[in-house]
């Protein structure tokens, strides 16, 4: 059986990461470290909270003393590393809690990997450290071409710039130490269990209260839409397959602007829920701070090596995120309530 230290198990993709492996292995074990932010939530995983195969820690990746403790008292074979604070919006607030928890807690996972898993001779055989980051890292895209996993790294936002210096950490670490890593970088996921600050969740949750739906600058910012589901058999195939120290990019092949998963939402709303719903909810605001244009990633490398690609069109895809969400509204108003608007308060409004 084979031990997986999953930190930021409770937010968006670690949690669908949990969810598809404990359905698709009797024979794996996880371990949970989530340090329960506003977007870390453990009604996500109320299916699994009784799985014999399923451990949660509460511990902040930046815990020296926790972290350590957890590998000491367990036998772990892999770290999957999604804990990190994502929003864009906020790291332009305050970048130092980006730089924190992206960089410096990366680099204490990285160490108290390399305390348990270091010999006299090499490595414990059969480990691996997969540090899960984002095609943020690359910059912003022309109208033509795509990111590879040999295009320089151009970040723009204290996010995309705290998940470079993170990648580079651990590529150090599998160069420096010969520590056995890998990394992934993946275009936008969507799907169950996405925090209401990220703009499809929004756009719902802004359509079901009738509230102005907010859009940066034209709405023609273009993203590449990975659906989780995909994204998390992708994790487990670079973790099983993937060739030590290489970097992987993980895209849908299914680039979309703003303004169309606006007009998606809006259309689906209207046509199902409810007919008062339309464009008019729409509302345009100022253009975020160096706002990246288009991002659109080539996944041949993990296609061709691994045989992973996204199985869910985007048609398909939206609508299964709509529906999920429509479907759980108690969810929505429960992670968007008191506890988490206190912890948002507190850590980004300097409350």
């Amino acid at each position: 059986m084979k031990t997986y230290l999953v930190t930021g198990g409770a937010g968006f993709i670690g949690s669908n990461f949990v969810l598809y492996m404990l359905k698709k292995y009797n024979d794996v074990k996880i371990i949970n470290v989530d340090v329960l932010t506003y977007a870390g939530n453990l009604e996500n995983l109320k299916s699994v909270e009784n799985n014999p195969n399923y451990k949660f820690v509460q511990a902040n990746i930046c815990d020296k003393d926790a972290i350590t403790k957890i590998f000491e008292e367990n036998e772990v074979d892999y770290v999957v590393n999604f804990a990190a604070e994502s929003h864009v919006d906020r790291s332009i607030k305050n970048p130092e809690i980006f730089a924190e928890t992206n960089v410096l807690g990366t680099v204490n996972m990285l160490n108290c990997a390399k305390n348990s898993w270091e010999t006299e001779t090499g490595w414990k055989e059969g480990v691996k450290f997969l540090h899960v980051s984002t095609d943020e890292v690359y910059g912003s895209l022309g109208e033509t071409g795509f990111f590879m996993e040999t295009t320089p790294l151009d970040p723009h936002s204290p996010y995309s710039s705290s998940k470079a210096g993170s990648d580079l950490m651990v590529k150090a670490y599998g160069d420096t130490y010969k520590m056995p890593i890998n990394i992934t970088r993946c275009s936008n996921n969507y799907g169950p269990y996405q925090f209401p600050e990220k703009l499809i969740p929004l756009v719902i949750n802004n359509c079901l209260n009738k509230k102005p739906i907010p859009v940066y600058g034209d709405g023609m910012n273009i993203r590449d839409w990975l659906y989780v589901e995909d994204h998390c058999k992708a994790i487990d195939m670079v973790i099983r397959d993937g060739r030590l120290g290489e970097v992987y990019n993980v895209g849908g092949h299914n680039e979309r602007n703003n303004m169309h998963i606006v007009k998606t939402i809006i259309e689906y709303v209207h046509d199902n829920v409810d007919s008062t719903v339309d464009e008019s909810l729409i509302t345009y605001v100022e253009d975020r701070k160096g706002h990246d244009r288009r991002y659109g990633i080539d996944p041949t490398k993990i296609k061709e090596e691994l045989g992973w690609y996204p199985e869910t069109p985007y048609e398909e895809g939206i609508k299964l995120t709509i529906k999920w969400f429509l479907d759980n509204k108690e969810w929505i108003e429960n992670v968007t309530s008191g506890a988490y608007q206190n912890y948002y308060e507190k850590m980004y409004e300097g409350k």
